[in-house]
């Protein structure tokens, strides 16, 4: 089994993003995984939660700030670590880990905000070449799922990883 240790995943991530990284831990569940932002504001810790969905292999990734005296996710809270990129970057690797134990699962994800799915889209856009190599990306526009597009705002998003051949 997995354990609960430090998961550095840049042999994973940071052959496909290249971008910067914080060590990922290994949650109670194969569905949870934390790291530390580091910034202006002090050490934050994060909390990413893979939630199945009730419909078989669908998941909705959440993540934010983990809430201390609850333990709880807290989705709404705007850290401005001045480390966004960074704390996206390690969000993604999480998607590459968790994927990697459940192949067949679809990852359903929303911002908490109309602002935070643009910038999720904007994250995709700019990295969708990339993307592409290990996901197939889809955008709910209106009740339609369809293939990504960088051009269209979306109200979620939907991520398969492909088949490995």
């Amino acid at each position: 089994m997995l354990g609960n240790g430090p998961y550095n995943l840049v042999f994973i991530f940071a052959l496909h993003m290249h971008y910067d990284q914080y060590e990922i831990l290994l949650g109670e569940t194969a569905l949870t995984y934390e790291f530390v932002s580091h910034g202006p504001k002090g050490n934050v810790k994060k909390v990413v939660i893979y939630s199945p969905r009730g419909v078989d292999n669908l998941f909705n990734l959440g993540f934010g700030d983990k809430n201390e005296e609850t333990g709880q996710l807290d989705d709404r809270v705007a850290t401005n670590n001045g480390d966004s990129v960074k704390v996206l970057a390690t969000v993604a690797s999480t998607v590459y880990l968790f994927t990697n134990l459940f192949p067949n699962a679809l990852i359903s994800a929303t911002g908490s905000t109309q602002a935070r799915t643009r910038l999720y889209r904007v994250v995709i856009s700019n990295n969708l070449e990339t993307i592409k190599r290990d996901f197939e990306v889809f955008g709910l526009l209106g009740d339609e799922w369809e293939t990504f597009r960088t051009d269209t705002d979306y109200q979620a998003f939907l991520i398969r990883r492909r088949k490995q051949s």
